[in-house]
């Protein structure tokens, strides 16, 4: 493989597409002839303007949004967006809901109540998070601020395919592990969030998203950091940004639209979760995936093996012939296969070789 690379699963901080490393290698020392690496830049220089409002545009672009969404580029996180919602947008005598499908549902249920009132929509605690809730089991609230959710589930393995009818509340949705993987419609997404090291960069950008009509139902008198208005207005400019996170994003946004944008990034997902979810359906008794199959995530494939010392046997071995990351999340185990966008379906096609051979070792 190229540069001796190998195929690399890894959870987030996750694989990026060669062409941005590469391009970012050859701009290192002196980006378009100024002599200098973009972050010795000050982020109030022209070259940066440039850089910056032109991520912004792209974010539009791929996403098809219309000029009723502030796009964002802040730090902390998605965990800080889990506090700085609520403290936003969950409004006095009022309630919000919140559908439970996995860990990071959890924190953000947590961060919650410490602003105001929670229902929990659907707790999928009580199906060991094995699948995504039916819309009609969702119990919603009349009047909430907003229904919060999280589109995939990097450790249970789970993703909405098609989100759920909020009968018009405001989704406010973490997108963090499959931002841009595929089409959606965003005009019932009061907020969507995620932070950039799945399919958008490297750590250290969370790129927020809201919808203007729902920004003018925040609340006032919000410490300035912790205030939407704040970004808004200054254009993610408040203070300094992580301007090289934002050029690597910038990168990779360019990378999806010369790739055909999010209708390729969808028939390129697709296509690597069928290859790999066939092949464990075929050998389900030495592959046996986690969740059902109608909520299975294009992200991350969560699979178990006959026993914990295959499992560990499995990740040894496959790391030694070019795999890595395919250890499961330490609060459950097995095997996980994170092929977020930069990951192509010969990755996967090459991780099936590799897993009939170890199953006929094995079996």
């Amino acid at each position: 493989m190229k540069y001796d690379r190998i195929w690399n699963f890894n959870h987030g901080p996750a694989a990026v597409p060669l062409e941005v490393l590469e391009h970012m290698h050859e701009s290192w020392f002196n980006y378009q002839n100024t002599g200098m690496n973009l972050m010795e830049w000050s982020h109030r220089s022209k070259e940066y303007d440039a850089i910056h409002n032109e991520t912004v545009a792209l974010v539009k672009k791929l996403l098809g949004l219309g000029d009723e969404f502030h796009v964002l580029f802040l730090q902390g996180g998605a965990s800080t967006q889990f506090a700085m919602i609520p403290m936003n947008f969950l409004l006095d005598g009022k309630s919000a809901d919140y559908i439970n499908t996995g860990s990071w549902s959890v924190k953000a249920i947590k961060e919650a109540r410490l602003f105001g009132d929670v229902n929990v929509a659907f707790d999928g605690s009580e199906v060991n998070f094995t699948r995504l809730p039916k819309q009609h089991e969702l119990k919603l609230t009349d009047g909430a601020c907003y229904v919060h959710m999280t589109s995939n589930n990097t450790i249970k393995g789970t993703e909405f395919h098609e989100f759920p009818d909020t009968h018009g509340v405001p989704i406010a949705c973490d997108m963090s592990s499959d931002f841009f993987s595929h089409r959606f419609d965003p005009k019932p997404f009061g907020i969507m969030y995620g932070g950039a090291q799945k399919n958008l960069g490297p750590s250290g950008v969370t790129l927020v998203i809201l919808r203007d009509d729902f920004y003018r139902t925040a609340r006032q008198g919000i410490t300035s950091m912790l205030s939407y208005a704040t970004h808004v207005d200054k254009n993610s400019l408040y203070n300094t940004p992580n301007t090289f996170g934002i050029w690597f994003m910038n990168r990779v946004l360019n990378w999806m639209d010369e790739m055909g944008g999010l209708a390729a990034m969808e028939e390129r997902n697709r296509e690597k979760a069928q290859i790999l979810y066939g092949f464990m359906d075929d050998n389900a008794e030495f592959y046996r995936g986690t969740v059902e199959k109608d909520s299975r995530s294009w992200m991350n494939a969560c699979m178990r093996l006959p026993s914990e010392d295959l499992e560990a046997k499995f990740v040894a071995e496959g790391k030694s012939a070019g795999f890595n990351g395919l250890k499961g999340h330490r609060s459950v185990g097995g095997i996980r296969v994170s092929m977020y966008n930069a990951i192509p379906p010969e990755a996967i096609r090459d991780l099936v070789g590799f897993m009939k051979d170890f199953m006929a070792k094995n079996g």
